[in-house]
């Protein structure tokens, strides 16, 4: 297989790269070049949201004799929808199918738990827009744009709440570096909280998978509701760790009045109600019924935390997105009642 990624060097990007080149397929991958991509694989550069950016994927010939350059794309991006659009008709020609991991955040708030992939989507969304739309809208955008290019030859990844190696948004590395801290360390909620989510690499084997199979469409991709617990996975990062953190569980409504934004500020994690049914409650029926597994939360912390030392302890961070995380003083004050 002739795999062509948009990225291809960061978290979901990396996490496909690294799986394709397990399989043994032909990988190139287009980005700006501000992280060198795993050896083993061939590079375009370009910026997407310049004129001109994508000068070196116009360069490739697109073949005449009806085969494909690429047997398959796979795109990342969340930002403006105009830049996947772009790219998408760039390679209507160029590639056999393309992939664009979507979020469940396309479908209008508030999703009610269980909502299969046909739900009510958000309005207003168009391929056309710039950069000056909401995530949902932009996901949204890009799912547009993937379609008008490639009809029942794109497959929408829907996926939600990602961790697992290579994350550079923060969540689970916050934890982790948190709990390995040891001491007194502040729980959200109940430790029976179900969480849903997907391992990154889960997500990676699942995508590959399906481009053979020649799967269209939109899929949520996820775990099963209740796949773990935060109590669960708090404590496997104590145990990944080799901490000796004492896990104090302190009810919602206390850490919401100390005005600690939960997601934000307790990554990972959402007070009972509307969002976290809506979060932790996906309907992942199709994607299960097509292959989807998905790896104990064990696993996802031990190799996590592994990949942490491996960088001195310091997770990367995505410049788009604000640090995650509770406050030390603000932990500190709730801890003391």
């Amino acid at each position: 297989m002739r795999l062509l990624i948009l990225g291809g060097t960061e978290f979901v990007g990396r996490a496909v790269t690294e799986a394709a080149l397990a399989r043994g397929w032909e990988i190139t991958v287009f980005h700006r070049g501000r992280h060198a991509p795993p050896p083993g694989v061939a590079e375009l550069l370009g910026d997407r949201t310049v004129e001109g950016g994508l000068d070196a994927l116009a360069g490739v010939a697109e073949p005449g004799d009806g085969t494909h350059t690429w047997d398959l794309v796979v795109d990342t991006w969340s930002g403006a929808p105009s830049a996947v659009r772009d790219a998408a008709r760039l390679l209507s020609g160029r590639a056999a199918r393309y992939t664009y991991v979507s979020s469940r955040s396309v479908y209008d708030y508030p999703a009610p738990a269980g909502l299969p992939e046909d739900g009510p989507l958000v309005e207003g969304a168009s391929p056309d827009a710039g950069g000056d739309v909401s995530y949902a809208l932009a996901k949204r955008g890009g799912e547009l744009a993937a379609l008008d290019a490639f009809g029942d030859r794109a497959l929408l990844v829907r996926a939600g709440l990602i961790i697992g190696p290579w994350e550079n948004v923060g969540r689970l590395p916050w934890w982790l570096t948190r709990i390995a801290r040891g001491g007194p360390v502040l729980a959200p909620g109940t430790p029976d909280q179900g969480l849903q989510y997907i391992d990154v690499r889960d997500l990676a084997e699942w995508l590959l998978d399906a481009a053979g199979k020649g799967l269209h469409g939109p899929y949520n991709l996820v775990s099963r509701p209740g796949h773990t617990t935060m109590g669960e996975l708090l404590n496997a990062c104590a145990r990944a760790t080799g901490s000796d953190a004492e896990l104090r569980w302190i009810d919602a409504d206390r850490i919401l009045a100390a005005g600690v934004e939960p997601w934000t500020g307790l990554p990972l994690w959402l007070p009972p109600g509307e969002l976290c049914d809506s979060t932790h409650g996906s309907n992942v029926d199709k994607a299960y019924a097509t292959g989807l597994r998905c790896r104990p939360a064990e696993e996802t912390v031990a190799d996590t935390w592994a990949w942490l030392c491996e960088l001195g302890g310091t997770a990367p961070q995505r410049p788009d997105r604000p640090p995650v995380g509770l406050d030390p003083a603000a932990e500190e004050k709730l801890l003391a009642g």
